[in-house]
This record gives C-alpha cells, structure tokens and sequence, in this order.
C-alpha cells in the first residue's frame, strides 16, 4: 500500500515546473519523529517511492525531514544523505546539468559506502535494493536515457 500522496503529473524540476504546494508532503513530514525510529517514519517510505518513480526532487524533501531527525554522526544518517545525494544526481541530470550530477553522485557513493562499512540498516533497503537505486540514478544523471 502507498503511502505517498498524489504526485503532480511530473516531477518538479527547479526553474522549469511549479513547485508543489508546500501542504503536499506536511502530513508525512511533520510526523516524522526523533531518533533511530525516524527511518520507521512513512516519510521514509514514501521518499523510497517517489525516487523509484523518478520524482527525485519529492524524494529530496521526504527524506530531509528523516535525515533531520536521526541521531547526529549515525551510519543510518549518513547513508540517508547518499540517498538524497542519489536523488540530486538523479534530479541535476533531468536538468542537463551532468557536470553537477557526476560530481553529486560520487559524493553520494562514497556516503553509501561509508554507511554501508559502519553497519549502517535502512528498513526495506538491502544490498540489491540500494544496487538498483544507485543504477537508476546512475542513468539518469548521465542524462543518456532522457
């Protein structure tokens, strides 16, 4: 079952569409709570899904409001940056700016490997999982496939 509101019809891209009204993601964000349990959060899960549907700049802003309250200096915060890092490589390709998208995609890597050798755990993300992310926003910040 989802948990992510109604998307517009098309991602935002900052400068090119309107941005989405600020009430369509504040019922998951604002209930995010502090702690480990923040990853527990449907603003996560909901993040996970806009990303696998290519709506890297929603993803951003769900996952914000998690990484904001995990515990500071954690594994799992670290590797959610590289996730937002993904979706900004993902979202600076959409927007044929590849010099920033490569640049952003490596950052975002080197956080996930990072993450990944301090035992880090995000809940529905295994090895495949985050594989099949990191490929996905490969594509898209090469902008070959747009």
């Amino acid at each position: 079952m989802s948990v992510l509101p109604p998307l517009p019809p098309a991602p935002h891209l900052p400068g090119r569409t309107p941005r989405p009204p600020e009430a369509l993601f504040a019922a998951l964000t604002e209930a995010v709570p502090e702690g480990p349990g923040a990853l527990l959060a449907p603003a996560f899960a909901a993040g996970r899904e806009a990303f696998a549907r290519r709506y890297y700049w929603e993803a951003h802003e769900l996952w914000e409001a998690v990484w904001m309250a995990l515990p500071p200096a954690s594994a799992e915060k670290l590797a959610l940056r590289g996730l937002i890092g993904l979706a900004n490589a993902g979202l600076k390709g959409r927007m044929d700016r590849g010099a920033a998208a490569a640049r952003i995609l490596a950052r975002a890597e080197a956080e996930l490997t990072e993450a990944a050798s301090r035992g880090a755990a995000l809940p529905g993300l295994d090895g495949a999982a985050l594989a099949a992310m990191r490929a996905q926003a490969a594509d898209d910040s090469s902008n070959d496939a747009l």
